[in-house]
């Protein structure tokens, strides 16, 4: 059954802006179906030209680049309340794949309904437009990170920014959160080879910081992870608008 936006859980999240009776039935309008798909299933190829665009309703990927040797960059990862494919949208096509890592369940829009929304709905438009900034902050911290950090301080970051997203969306329970992603993702993330990464897991596993096993994440000190990091935790925590 297609879910009801007014009735999203995503909605309920504190971390989400909350929308206008308006505002509710256009995206009623915007939104044409659902779509569900099996983990590593790719939903956008780099080069391609998707009509359709998605905001993730449940489950897990990760956005990638995939280098001239075959090996990747995996540039952010995915969770749900982010949206899909606006880049193809402006663009005409992806610069980067999209990947589920766990099953997905993806509300789907037509990509040329996008037009209507900055006509129509200048305010939504200006939502999507702040998100779009979003997204470039985070690409720009993550490019200092594997272009400055040590291996720790690289791997406190992107664990810290994982759990507070995971948090954010109610979906932690106290310092646990399922991880799906393998040790290899988070080393194409933080521009480290996997057996470093081994290596460094290890060092802050052993210092009683974080414990990671069997897609079980564990942060057992808070405040050690945010000082490694240098991050403000309050960031992940920011309040922005769902589409």
């Amino acid at each position: 059954m297609v879910t009801d936006c007014k009735n999203c859980w995503l909605r309920k999240q504190p971390v989400f802006l909350s929308m206008s009776e308006d505002e509710l039935v256009f995206m009623h309008e915007f939104k044409t179906g659902e779509l569900e798909v099996d983990a590593g299933a790719t939903l956008m190829l780099e080069g391609s030209n998707s009509p359709q665009l998605f905001t993730v309703l449940e489950g897990m990927g990760l956005r990638y680049k995939t280098l001239e040797d075959g090996e990747r960059q995996v540039i952010s990862f995915v969770m749900p309340g982010d949206f899909i494919g606006l880049q193809a949208g402006v663009m005409q096509e992806m610069q980067h794949s999209v990947e589920s890592t766990t099953p997905m369940k993806l509300c789907v829009f037509d990509r040329r309904s996008l037009w209507r929304l900055f006509k129509d709905h200048p305010e939504r438009a200006y939502d999507l437009t702040w998100l779009a900034a979003l997204e470039e902050h985070f690409l720009g911290e993550h490019l200092a990170v594997v272009g400055r950090m040590p291996a720790e301080q690289r791997l406190a970051t992107g664990i810290l920014r994982l759990y507070d997203r995971a948090v954010s969306l109610g979906l932690t329970e106290g310092p646990w959160m399922k991880l799906p992603y393998t040790q290899k993702d988070l080393a194409d993330a933080l521009g480290l080879s996997v057996v470093h990464t081994n290596k460094t897991l290890k060092r802050l596993r052993d210092r009683r910081i974080v414990n990671w096993k069997n897609g079980d994440m564990e942060i057992l000190d808070y405040d050690r992870l945010s000082e490694m990091a240098h991050v403000d935790p309050a960031e992940g925590m920011r309040q922005r608008p769902l589409i």
